[in-house]
């Protein structure tokens, strides 16, 4: 099967009908179904199918009884942001599908392992923090923190382990998995209008911006709507609408800058109810990291001058911090050796290869997305396009397997 023959098989599977597009929660129906298709397709192509003790999925193409050592490992997520696009995940996860499948039907033989991996909760949408998968997987983020995140109904992600069959106790940094892979090449749609400005279909990632994630907490008097006057208030909707702006604004000051509040949530969340409690979550990018701190310093510094303002209190944390990420330079130049016309581009979006950089060598594969838009219905890209991302990756993967 090609990747765009696979990715419309899995169209109906998550449709979102309130928000559109799509919503794939880690471990909810849908992303369940999507993980229960994945060993299903990596099965009907002979591939050892193994989920480890972090939820991560293996597909493993090598020969019985050889060391799964040094494997050129590639694979992407399944799960999706509230009314994501259908190929944030999903279209790097069919396209390695497809290449070992076309590389099966070549007859290509190789001397080190190739495995598909599937990463679990990659966008953050369940429990906040992004490449949560990935990062459990290299010790990036503590299994403790990590096993007591809540979502938004109270579940802990050891209890949500738990009922899918994965035992809390063993949850955590698993290095001999990492030692397994000798390189890895995530292929995903490109988040930006860099490849349609190009005229290419494929580009080779060189880096990812520093991000993070913050949590600010805006603390007042929960009250009645009606009987509270306004002078009477201590609303902490006040300030915390005046952040989101003061953000905007600090931000529009930096160049290169990103800062985004994309989920703001009330308590108790009555329309006719002062708030006791809103929960911002800032979300701020910049390619220098140096830049990155004291934006989010002055963003953190103006909520608790506004908060105080409004007889109010804040209180801030960091819930996701990932550095820059520079992909490996050899594996780049290989990668361009393979594909020579393919651009190189940097992008501002965290990812699992850039979670597993820093442990053993990564690069990053983008398909064309003609929209320039991600996390969100509109998100993009033509059948030829993805079709030509799978070949890549099939190039790729034969060059890097076949040497030692």
């Amino acid at each position: 099967m090609t990747a765009s023959s696979m990715l419309a098989a899995l169209a109906d599977v998550g449709r979102d009908p309130a928000r559109g597009g799509y919503s794939r929660p880690v471990f909810a129906p849908a992303e369940l179904e999507l993980r229960e298709w994945f060993v299903a397709e990596a099965r009907r192509l002979g591939l050892d199918v193994e989920t480890d003790r972090n939820g991560l999925i293996w597909a493993w193409w090598d020969a019985p009884g050889r060391p799964r050592t040094n494997a050129v490992a590639t694979g992407s997520h399944l799960d999706s942001v509230p009314g994501g696009g259908a190929f944030d995940g999903p279209l790097g996860v069919v396209s390695a599908l497809a290449a070992v499948e076309q590389l099966q039907a070549i007859g290509h033989t190789s001397d080190r392992p190739i495995v598909v991996v599937v990463f679990p909760e990659e966008e953050g949408s369940r429990y906040g923090v992004p490449c949560l998968g990935s990062g459990l997987l290299t010790g990036t983020i503590s299994a403790d923190r990590a096993l007591s995140l809540k979502d938004e109904y109270g579940d802990t992600l050891a209890e949500l382990l738990d009922r899918n069959g994965i035992d809390p106790a063993r949850v955590g940094p698993d290095p001999d998995a990492v030692r397994r892979i000798g390189a890895f090449v995530e292929l995903h749609v490109e988040q930006g209008r860099g490849l349609v400005d190009l005229a290419e279909p494929v580009a080779v990632g060189r880096s990812i911006i520093g991000h993070g994630r913050w949590k600010l907490r805006f603390e007042g008097h929960g009250n009645h709507a009606g009987t509270t006057l306004m002078s009477d208030r201590n609303d902490p909707m006040i300030p915390a609408a005046q952040t989101v702006l003061a953000a905007e604004t600090a931000a529009r000051a930096v160049p290169g800058a990103r800062a985004t509040v994309g989920k703001l949530v009330p308590v108790p969340g009555g329309s006719n109810v002062i708030a006791s409690t809103v929960d911002v979550w800032l979300d701020v990018r910049h390619p220098d990291e140096s830049t990155l701190a004291p934006l989010v310093a002055e963003i953190s510094a103006q909520a608790d001058r506004l908060a105080i303002a409004a007889g109010c209190r804040t209180q801030v944390s960091c819930e996701s911090y990932s550095p820059a990420v520079h992909f490996d330079p050899d594996l780049i130049r290989r990668c361009r050796e393979i594909l020579p016309t393919a651009a190189l581009l940097d992008t501002g979006a965290g990812h699992d290869a850039g979670v597993l950089a820093p442990y053993t060598p990564s690069a990053m594969l983008f398909v064309r997305n003609p929209s320039g838009v991600s996390h969100s219905p509109e998100e993009y890209a033509e059948d030829d396009d993805v079709d030509a991302g799978a070949h890549a990756l099939t190039e790729v993967l034969a060059k890097l397997s076949a040497t030692a």
